[in-house]
């Protein structure tokens, strides 16, 4: 587990590179573009294990990670180990809000169930 929250945390510090130095569209290839990578062993994380490793490393990052730094680096740490997720951008008119959660198979996995209840889906990568 401490590997994979070490990793986690990598990401979300590569995420937080790009959201600072780069535009979203940049944002948006990485993920668009990263593949979902073959199981080549046995043994692999499920979706739950991997989340949980990037709730760790959210917990231990030196400042506030923002929902789409966190969904960005849950997609591409969940696609490097076979699943198929998406990311998922959604926003609500009154008042203004917007957020970005990962589903794997339709389902919500890093964040509450009812999010398509609140949010009109926007984009999914």
């Amino acid at each position: 587990m401490m590997r994979l929250a070490l990793k986690s945390w990598l990401l979300l510090l590569y995420f937080d590179f790009i959201m600072r130095f780069r535009d979203f569209n940049h944002l948006h290839d990485i993920i668009r573009n990263q593949k979902i990578e073959p199981v080549t062993s046995g043994h692999t994380p499920s979706h739950a294990v991997l989340c949980h490793a990037i709730d760790l490393a959210c917990v231990f990052y030196f400042k506030q990670v923002l929902c789409l730094q966190c969904s960005a680096a849950t997609t591409v740490l969940l696609r490097q180990y076979g699943c198929d997720a998406q990311m998922v951008i959604g926003a609500q008119v009154l008042p203004f809000k917007s957020h970005a959660w990962v589903e794997v198979e339709g389902v919500v996995v890093n964040d509450k169930p009812y999010m398509l209840d609140i949010y009109q889906v926007m984009e999914r990568c």
